[in-house]
């Protein structure tokens, strides 16, 4: 009885799980099968397969070939399973040594000729094969600097599956193409990331009070709406407040760099401590913001953006039924999006930021003059963003026409470098305070604690605006996290009655 065993890696979204290729060849009529809820691409790998064990001078057995997919009750997607299924065919056959698998993954998905060619998800699967203690790993030669990322696992990058033969002890005769093509996928160029990297908040005129509001919301992880005319500067200081945020910490930037290469563009940005910034055009669909898709489950926008920004310009522009999908996340700090097969979790804690103009024409500032907008046309426009969501915006910020080019000279204006100092520091006092409740920053903290940590005092003017009906009980809370902040900021133990003014004042600018 030849049995042929090789390891491989499923996904489930960003979870994982070891998948056990068992290659069995049997007597019978010619005919390869792969069992285990494979799905099309991953059934259609029998002709790859087959192709690419012939290309090597295997000789494909003439009786029965069947694969078996264990555990066999989750579902398997995708091409990154090739290289295991001719692994175990190998082994069954004959061509390598059976014990040589052991504690080995093979990775990676086959062209017709043999060639290797680069998956992605292979960083979240690397740290899955560490912590199941899986000691070596054959992977695409073109995931090699991806996988450089991760210690703890041997790694052996193959182009063709004959290296794969020839490494394990058996013989192959193949040629490796000079003109195929095995890089590494990437959904953005090197100039857009350096023009990322770039951006300081010095590069910003004028605008220091908005630049104020955004350092608030960096230091306590609040959301911010920014409304002003076009051309004021709301895109570009959304753009910077990544540069003023706390850098990640090594668990929030293995997520980031997981997520990254499960869509293909980790080879673009690496493992960094900059938090992800995401800006989807107001187009964008439901399935593009949080994810989807009707085969795979795909990371959405929301989902790239964790613990980062998600900056939605033009917001009253998105269709309020895809705003409306924003609400869980922002509340529980993932999405679960399910299918009729199977469900998948991401992770999405992010910061919203959120511009728009005060008019659909964008004039209706200062004394309206120039606006064309009807009231109703107005109306219609604001009515977009729907209560549930403005009420779950901590910031509301104005942003004015800059009328002095001097505003203030190159080398008086902050960089983001000092602001990020202030911002850290005032992170750090707030991580102390809430070590014992696992809460990272303000904006995290419950309405009970809060509530029970600030003084009868202090509350008062957040009392009077929820009797007048100014601030909800929601938005009470959220008002407290900004006090919170403001305190932290200022090196106070804990918001004075002006803190919590100054959160009302935050939280009510556009009302």
């Amino acid at each position: 009885m030849a049995i042929g065993t090789a390891l491989s890696v499923g996904l489930i979204g960003l979870n994982t799980f070891t998948v056990t290729m068992q290659a069995f060849i049997s007597p019978g009529l010619p005919y390869f099968s792969i069992i285990g809820l494979p799905d099309a691409s991953l059934s259609e790998a029998r002709e790859r397969v087959k192709s690419a064990c012939s290309s090597t001078g295997f000789r494909w057995p003439e009786t029965r070939v069947t694969v078996n997919l264990s555990p066999a009750s989750l579902p398997k997607r995708g091409a990154c399973h090739d290289l295991a299924i001719a692994a175990s065919v190998l082994c069954a056959g004959g061509c390598i040594p059976h014990d040589c698998l052991e504690h080995t993954l093979a990775l990676g998905e086959l062209k017709l000729d043999g060639t290797v060619l680069p998956v992605d998800g292979i960083l979240p699967i690397l740290l899955h094969a560490r912590q199941s203690g899986i000691s070596r790993a054959f992977i695409p030669y073109a995931n090699m600097e991806e996988a450089d990322m991760i210690d703890g696992v041997s790694l052996i990058p193959v182009r063709h599956l004959g290296e794969l033969i020839q490494h394990l002890g058996g013989r192959a005769n193949y040629q490796i193409a000079d003109d195929v093509s095995v890089t590494a996928s990437s959904s953005q160029s090197g100039l857009e990331l350096d023009s990322e990297r770039n951006r300081d908040m010095d590069q910003v005129i004028g605008q220091e009070q908005v630049k104020w509001a955004l350092e608030v919301a960096a230091a306590g992880g609040h959301n911010i709406i920014m409304v002003g005319p076009p051309g004021t500067g709301k895109s570009m200081l959304a753009a910077r407040l990544p540069s003023i945020m706390p850098p990640m910490d090594e668990r929030a930037q293995l997520e980031v760099a997981s997520i990254r290469s499960l869509c293909g563009t980790l080879p673009a940005y690496g493992i960094t401590e900059t938090p992800p910034f995401e800006a989807p055009h107001h187009t964008s669909s439901a399935a593009a913001l949080v994810g989807g898709g009707s085969g795979t489950v795909r990371p959405g926008a929301i989902t790239r953006a964790h613990a980062g920004v998600l900056f939605l310009d033009e917001a009253p522009e998105f269709a309020p039924k895809v705003l409306q999908t924003i609400r869980e996340p922002l509340e529980t700090g993932h999405i679960s999006l399910s299918r009729s097969k199977h469900s998948a979790r991401y992770p999405a804690r992010f910061q919203l930021v959120m511009a728009a103009n005060p008019c659909p024409c964008g004039q209706n500032w200062g004394s309206g003059e120039r606006c064309t907008c009807s009231k109703r046309e107005r109306e219609r426009y604001w009515n977009r963003l729907s209560g549930p969501i403005l009420d779950r915006i901590d910031i509301q910020v104005t942003v004015p026409p800059v009328s002095n080019l001097c505003d203030l000279p190159d080398e008086e204006r902050e960089s983001s470098a000092t602001i990020r100092k202030r911002v850290c520091s005032a992170r750090t006092i707030a991580a102390d305070r809430f070590r014992l409740h696992g809460w990272a920053c303000n904006a995290q903290a419950s309405g009970d604690w809060l509530r029970n940590h600030t003084s009868a005092k202090a509350m008062q003017p957040a009392a009077d605006a929820l009797e007048s009906q100014r601030l909800s009980l929601r938005g009470v809370d959220r008002t407290l996290r900004l006090a919170w902040t403001l305190a932290d900021l200022a090196g106070r133990t804990s918001p004075s009655i002006d803190d919590v003014a100054a959160g009302i004042d935050l939280r009510t600018r556009l009302a």
